[in-house]
């Protein structure tokens, strides 16, 4: 009798120890369960990968957010699509949120746009790439380079650097092909004759015998690429959703910049890109984790936005002088999230 009282009193003693473990589980598990969703839409390719970070190693979590990623065909369906809220975030061109913002944009919207930029990302990471048998711009006379869009995003770069180099409207010429990572496929598939490739495209495209004419920011020093942007709107309804993400952006590139983390970033990026063989998986870190690459603070480069302005105020249209960064650009989100 007194062993079967035992036994029971051991099995309540045991059922009450695991009802107290769920407990204490259970509100981590629910935390994990409640991760509010943040959709973010970007061009595919490495330099995505501060995020990728972010997502596997639960910084974004910590905030109580799940990043959502939509790769995006191109630069209008990306604009038009954060325009109208149907994403909350774009990782995109600074000048794409210039222009859209200053009536100059690729594609006709139906209302007001309330872009604004709130970090930055990168100095653009921006290479002229052509065909193997082109190897000065003169060879470029009467060729076919591609774009993803005529009055957005990287195109007036290219035809700055073109027209330096002696060629002007005119001499070449220009067809809409889609985001990079289309351009890149169009390229390799000699459809065209050169294009803006960026990083690490560049790394690929000499791999596969084609030649880099030229690197932009060698010929700008200073020039604001991939950013950050949302609509004022969003920001303003759910600012620690932004706060989180931020964050958790910025822990992903403090993790990556960790020389001891090498190996394994190396490792997320090829699970997230696997056509990257190892050696040149290798060289997107050498080319990307650096003071050349990612903006390693996630800041944007007021200088860098100047260059930007100064490029659209020549090509754009219809023609405007634009010169104040800070009008497309609130700082106190990435301050606050720096504190």
């Amino acid at each position: 009798m007194r062993e079967i009282l035992a036994r029971r009193i051991m099995v309540i003693v045991t059922l009450s120890l695991l009802a107290l473990i769920v407990l204490a589980a259970a509100p981590g598990q629910a935390s994990a369960q409640n991760l509010e969703p943040v959709s973010v839409i970007v061009f595919p390719g490495g330099f995505n990968w501060p995020i990728w970070v972010a997502q596997e190693k639960g910084y974004f979590a910590k905030g109580g957010i799940e990043v959502k990623l939509t790769p995006t065909p191109n630069s209008v369906f990306q604009l038009t699509n954060l325009i109208e809220g149907k994403f909350d975030i774009g990782v995109t061109a600074i000048d794409n949120v210039i222009a859209y913002m200053e009536g100059q944009g690729e594609a006709s919207i139906s209302m007001q746009p309330d872009l604004f930029v709130f970090m930055g990302g990168d100095n653009g990471l921006l290479s002229l790439a052509v065909l193997p048998e082109i190897t000065t711009y003169q060879d470029l006379k009467g060729k076919t380079l591609s774009v993803d869009a005529i009055t957005t995003g990287y195109a007036f770069v290219l035809f700055d650097l073109l027209k330096r180099n002696g060629l002007k409207m005119g001499d070449y010429n220009v067809v809409k092909a889609g985001g990079v990572l289309a351009r890149w496929e169009a390229l390799k598939e000699r459809k065209h004759d050169g294009t803006m490739l960026l990083a690490p495209f560049d790394i690929l495209a000499k791999a596969n015998g084609l030649n880099i004419l030229q690197y932009a920011i060698d010929v700008y020093g200073e020039y604001q690429g991939l950013s950050g942007a949302t609509r004022r709107s969003w920001a303003t309804e759910n600012p620690k959703k932004l706060d989180a993400y931020i964050r958790g952006y910025r822990e992903g590139l403090a993790w990556l910049f960790d020389p001891k983390n090498k190996e394994q970033a190396i490792a997320i990026l090829r699970k997230n890109l696997p056509q990257l063989s190892e050696g040149l998986a290798s060289q997107s870190y050498s080319v990307l984790v650096n003071p050349k690459g990612f903006a390693s603070d996630g800041a944007l480069n007021i200088e860098g936005v100047r260059r930007v302005l100064a490029l659209r105020s020549e090509y754009g249209e219809p023609k405007k002088t634009l010169t104040d960064p800070m009008r497309y650009y609130d700082p106190k989100y990435y301050e606050a999230a720096n504190r």
